[in-house]
């Protein structure tokens, strides 16, 4: 019997594939020590120059590049950016804690460095989370704040570079990235971006289910 809670367990860790410590429903902040502190290597999701896991019961909705629109089981839809720029030139974190903010913190745990800012805007919630050169961002209701504050931990602390891919990347673009101008830690995205984004990407959506449900008649 004793054999089988282990093995139970074990099962447990690898398809929940985020930590199994006890987290908080309410504590966004000792959530984030948590998750974060872990560290993993797990990944299934491998793009040019990196890597990186989405939790169980994430999807993606679009995924172009380094842009990624995921949701979760509960419909929330999260914008996804991978800054390979930022890593490859290692653009040091200079983001300062907003005080009128519903939350806001600088992160660095385990050598890697980032923030989260969350906002309450028209009574939901505008979150900005930016960690080891990658940023998620999301809209949501209170009822699901903290639970898309440990998807984002899962996501962001799994991301994983390969500089030597990157660095022939970034020397074949070479002068398109001169004028790159790497602003990943200065929290200048807005919830109008965020949403005008989602709003695209579910009316393309809506558009081409239309269009595979037309039925041809004939003459």
């Amino acid at each position: 019997m004793k054999r089988l809670i282990v093995l139970l367990s074990i099962i447990l860790l690898f398809t929940a594939g985020c930590s199994i410590q006890k987290l908080d429903h309410q504590d966004i902040g000792k959530n984030i020590r948590i998750l974060l502190s872990d560290k993993t290597k797990m990944y299934n999701v491998s793009n040019e120059g990196y890597d990186y896991y989405l939790p169980k019961g994430m999807k993606f909705v679009n995924k172009k590049e380094s842009n990624a629109i995921l949701k979760d089981s509960n419909n929330n839809l999260y914008y996804m950016y991978v800054d390979v720029i930022s890593y490859y030139h290692k653009v040091e974190n200079d983001y300062q804690v907003h005080s009128d903010s519903h939350y806001s913190k600088v992160l660095n745990y385990n050598n890697k460095t980032g923030y989260i800012q969350i906002d309450e805007v028209d009574s939901k919630f505008f979150v900005q989370f930016v960690y080891h050169y990658a940023k998620l961002e999301a809209y949501v209701d209170k009822e699901d704040l903290t639970t898309v504050v440990n998807n984002m931990c899962c996501v962001l602390r799994s991301v994983k570079f390969h500089r030597s891919i990157i660095g022939s990347l970034v020397g074949e673009n070479a002068l398109d990235y001169q004028e790159e101008e790497y602003s990943l830690f200065k929290a200048d995205s807005s919830k109008e971006s965020f949403l005008d984004v989602v709003e695209r990407e579910e009316t393309d959506k809506y558009k081409k289910d239309i269009e595979d449900e037309k039925i041809d008649l004939g003459d």
